[in-house]
């Protein structure tokens, strides 16, 4: 008896179905990317009880002509691709042919479909036999309906979610589509509700409405670079508009949504320090590249792709973001009373940056003239703080507040004089503290708190980030060395790890069986903490052992700058917020700590007189 025999076509198919339809939403990608490959500009989905009991998916594309409508239900048979040729150039969005005669093996499927030349034509395919076939009266595009979905795979059927969770994978879905294609209009509705709607007029930020609400919308930054191999577009939003996973974050490469970890990673890079650990953007990055460089045949439902590029792409990725935010002033706003809300929510909104309804007594106000007034510090503090640094004082690390006058202590009269650089907030007067924890400050734009412990977080992150990598030039030899044991198999992942701990400042040398001497460190390390600073430094590469370089120092630099800065519950004088006011000015990106938290929150005069009512 052979044991080797060709699988016929219905188990085969089966199998296909195995893993192209995993679940109702796997039905609706596959229906409606075939529909957008077919140049339909109208998609209608109507899905039924989470998919389970019906999906009808109905287009305006061109249709399928009588002779081959069956023909597109035999395995592996397509209109997208012809030879070898063509796999390497996908343009479309269905390739593989399995589609279609996979979802009917597992279903009742209903195809009504005409060109708009003469007649079109009907045919009814039940667990993968063609049941009927007529013609039938039909406008141009294709209906298919999907029902009794898994009727012949109770298995697979027994391990579908419940009615909400499948709901939500069907919307997931048909919002990547509809993000990844704003020239086509979605309807999607379930149970006759309607859940998604987009006028197709190819503006990305009004899809994002429609899907994340206006509030988020508004707060969206555009993104457009281009280089040789790639163009970005789409949108990112504002760092205090996150979200507590990654399924906000949408790639899209040449219209086709896409997972891919490396590109995640690359944004979340691009995000660096802006965002709180654990927490995540909401973003819409849309690729275009030659389809010779990226390979869409390497995963059952198309949704990973292998990119020839990859390494290339996600630094251009991340350094495209990075220039976004370094553009923005990313001072959150504080938070208005709900009332105020649904009042400031009623204007509605243009993307153009223009507001339909008059214009605002925020926007009509006429500018402070003068310099503000203030009033003393409210804090305890009478006398400065004995840690200040002095002007005849050069210290042998990062001051507690480095102003203006300290960062020029190692400079000998410059023969010239340096650009001003560019500073990303505005002046702001300190007026006291709030329990000793928050710095309240105004100017003419209205009042600002400030966090004074993440506020020289971002200083020192900055001073450190900088030294770190220049560690060869600022070393200070020890007359007793430091000994550090370990046990072996730490002992042998830290020798592996040697040249990478040496470019962050750690020069280890054998001394004995496991164990380590230290023998000179750079200067800058925290005083009184050098010690602690470097087995901190050498845990974080014991339990990272495949860390980068560029991580280390980062990692590093975040640690040192948390060690000494100020805490809460600590009274500062008024010229020590003036300092460290002035000082945050000069940072690079002074919005946020090294661990992603806000710096500085706004309020407005305009928002302050709305909640004391002097404006109406």
């Amino acid at each position: 008896m052979p044991q080797i025999i060709e699988l016929t076509d219905a188990l085969s198919n089966k199998i296909a179905a195995g893993e192209v339809v995993e679940r109702p939403a796997s039905v609706v990608k596959e229906l409606v990317e075939n529909a957008i490959d077919a140049k339909s500009t109208v998609i209608d989905v109507l899905v039924e009880e989470g998919g389970l009991n019906k999906i009808t998916i109905i287009d305006n594309g061109i249709g399928i002509t009588a002779e081959e409508v069956s023909v597109a239900f035999k395995r592996h048979a397509t209109s997208k691709i012809k030879n070898e040729h063509d796999l390497f150039r996908v343009h479309t969005l269905g390739f593989r042919g399995e589609a279609l005669p996979s979802i009917a093996s597992v279903s009742r499927l209903e195809m009504t479909t005409a060109t708009g030349e003469g007649a079109g034509t009907k045919i009814i395919v039940e667990g993968g036999k063609e049941i009927e076939k007529h013609s039938a009266q039909a406008r141009k595009g294709t209906e298919i309906q999907v029902s009794n979905l898994f009727f012949n795979t109770p298995a697979r059927l027994k391990y579908l979610k419940s009615l909400h969770t499948e709901l939500g994978n069907i919307t997931d879905i048909m919002n990547r589509l509809a993000l990844s294609h704003p020239e086509i209009s979605f309807r999607f509705s379930h149970n006759g509700k309607s859940l998604l709607k987009t006028n197709g007029n190819g503006d990305l930020q009004q899809v994002m409405a429609s899907i994340y609400g206006l509030a988020v919308a508004k707060k969206m930054l555009p993104i457009q670079a281009e280089s040789l191999d790639f163009k970005l577009t789409g949108y990112a939003a504002l760092p205090e508009i996150n979200r507590s996973n990654r399924n906000y974050i949408s790639t899209i490469v040449n219209g086709r949504f896409i997972k891919n970890y490396a590109l995640v990673r690359a944004i979340q890079e691009g995000y660096h320090t802006l965002l709180p650990i654990g927490r995540f953007p909401i973003l819409i990055l849309q690729i275009e590249m030659d389809p010779l460089i990226v390979d869409v045949n390497v995963h059952p439902a198309k949704l990973e792709v292998r990119l020839s590029k990859e390494a290339e792409l996600g630094k251009f990725i991340a350094d495209t973001l990075k220039a976004v935010f370094h553009k923005e002033q990313l001072i959150p706003e504080g938070t208005l009373s709900k009332r105020q809300k649904l009042v400031s929510e009623q204007i509605a909104m243009n993307f153009d940056g223009q507001e339909k309804e008059e214009s605002s007594a925020e926007e009509t106000r006429e500018p402070a003239k003068s310099a503000p007034t203030f009033t003393p510090s409210y804090s305890t503090a009478t006398q400065s703080r004995s840690d200040l640094p002095t002007s005849d004082s050069i210290p042998d690390e990062p001051p507690l507040f480095i102003n203006e006058e300290m960062a020029t202590y190692e400079v000998e009269t410059p023969i010239e004089a340096p650009a001003p650089k560019a500073e990303r907030i505005p002046k702001m007067y300190p007026v006291g503290q709030v329990h000793a924890t928050y710095i309240v400050a105004q100017n003419e734009n209205g009042m600002y708190l400030i966090d004074q412990h993440a506020a020289q977080e971002r200083i020192k992150y900055e001073f450190y980030r900088e030294k770190i990598g220049e560690v060869d030039r600022e070393l200070q030899q020890l007359l007793v060395p430091i000994v550090l044991d370990f046990s072996t198999d730490e002992f042998i992942k830290l020798s592996d790890q040697k040249a990478k701990l040496e470019e962050v400042g750690v020069f280890l040398e054998n001394f004995g069986q496991n164990s380590f001497i230290i023998r000179e460190y750079p200067t800058w390390l925290p005083k009184g903490e050098e010690e602690s600073t470097l087995r901190d430094i050498l845990d974080e590469a014991l339990h990272k052992p495949q860390i980068s370089i560029h991580k280390l120092r980062e990692d590093a630099a975040i640690m040192m700058s948390c060690k000494k800065s100020i805490k809460a519950n600590h009274y500062l004088t008024q010229e020590d917020m003036e300092t460290l006011l002035d000082t945050l000015r000069e940072a690079s990106d002074p919005f946020t700590c090294p661990h992603g938290r806000p710096v500085i929150i706004h309020y407005s005069t305009y928002e302050l007189e709305k909640m004391f009512k002097r404006i109406m």
